[in-house]
């Protein structure tokens, strides 16, 4: 499998539990797959 040239990231960390990293990230996939982004969560 080959992976496009412009590969984009996003990494959302933090050091603590309970601070919304999953809400986030979801509501990040959920925007941009709506814009039409191939999105792996």
């Amino acid at each position: 499998m080959k992976l496009p040239e412009k590969l984009t990231r996003y990494l959302f960390f933090t050091g603590k539990g309970g601070v919304g990293k999953t809400s986030i990230s979801c509501a990040t996939a959920i925007g941009l797959a709506d814009q039409g982004r191939k999105v792996l969560l």
